[in-house]
């Protein structure tokens, strides 16, 4: 297996599995069986489970491989209505995706840890992982929510962040480092940036006007050297050392392929901090 593939991971937020059937009036099922499929023999080690949708648990439940080859990992309810829906809410899940257990619950986000009930959260939390629900504890931040005092007052066992070669700001200021140096799995999402890489400068979205100069730069960087948006976004983020897992978002199997494809190529030598947005509105969309 090459190194980089067990260094990928899979989102399940875009499979659409509580949509109607896709192009060409293909079953959502038999999408996701086939991306699946094509992932868990390519290598890539981490599911991570995206909303609670008893539809779309039980389709995906249907479309995974046997024996299922990922870590899985599921993320809590917001803890507004206490400790024992947020536990009931899981299991169901779990019940609805047929596993007993997972490698990884994730607190839906920092701000929900420092609200009210986010203690009470954080304990159940630790309670499931007791018990052997999980492996491992976690929580999504994003740049703004001082992920380093984050990790360092809950000490999580992982850590979900968004990064990209165009959104550096946690790498560059070194707070992913810092958490990985504290122990601390790291695992980059929105990587793609909410396709904002991929998209033609006249389809971009109003809101990114002000970046547009900087991401044509970007774009025109990556054809001077040899490679394209797709395989850029994925070398630039599995070579990074502070990740431990790198999550990509597929619409089809086509797309997973794809990915596939750019992960096994060398990664592009391409000058990554030249390609680094810094205009809050984009990156605020890119990481969304």
């Amino acid at each position: 297996m090459i190194a980089s593939l067990s260094k990928l991971g899979l989102g399940t937020g875009q499979f659409g599995l509580d949509q109607p059937p896709g192009g060409r009036g293909r079953p959502r099922e038999a999408e996701a069986r086939d991306m699946l499929s094509i992932a868990g023999r390519s290598g890539l080690s981490v599911l991570d489970v995206a909303g609670r949708s008893a539809t779309a648990d039980t389709l995906l439940r249907g479309a995974l491989p046997q024996p299922n080859p990922f870590r899985m990992t599921l993320t809590t309810i917001r803890p507004d209505r206490g400790p024992e829906l947020v536990e009931t809410e899981l299991r169901a899940q779990m019940l609805r995706l047929g596993v007993e257990r997972i490698d990884t619950l994730l607190a839906p986000s920092a701000t929900d840890l420092f609200s009210p009930l986010g203690p009470q959260l954080w304990d159940r939390m630790k309670a499931l992982k007791d018990a052997g629900v999980c492996k491992k504890i976690g929580v999504s931040v994003y740049a703004s929510d001082d992920p380093i005092g984050v990790a360092r007052r809950f000490k999580p066992d992982l850590v979900q962040a968004p990064a990209s070669l165009l959104d550096q700001r946690m790498l560059l200021d070194g707070t992913l480092s810092t958490i990985a140096e504290l122990g601390i799995e790291v695992h980059l999402r929105s990587i793609f940036l909410n396709g904002i890489l991929f998209l033609p400068p006249d389809r971009a979205p109003s809101h990114l006007k002000a970046a547009a100069g900087r991401i044509s730069r970007a774009r025109r960087l990556i054809a001077e050297g040899k490679s394209d948006p797709l395989q850029a976004a994925l070398g630039f983020a599995l070579t990074r050392p502070e990740a431990a897992a790198v999550l990509v978002g597929v619409t089809s199997a086509a797309e997973m392929t794809a990915v596939v494809a750019a992960a096994m190529s060398p990664p592009p030598d391409l000058d990554w901090d030249e390609m680094a947005l810094d205009d809050p509105d984009a990156l605020a969309w890119a990481a969304a």
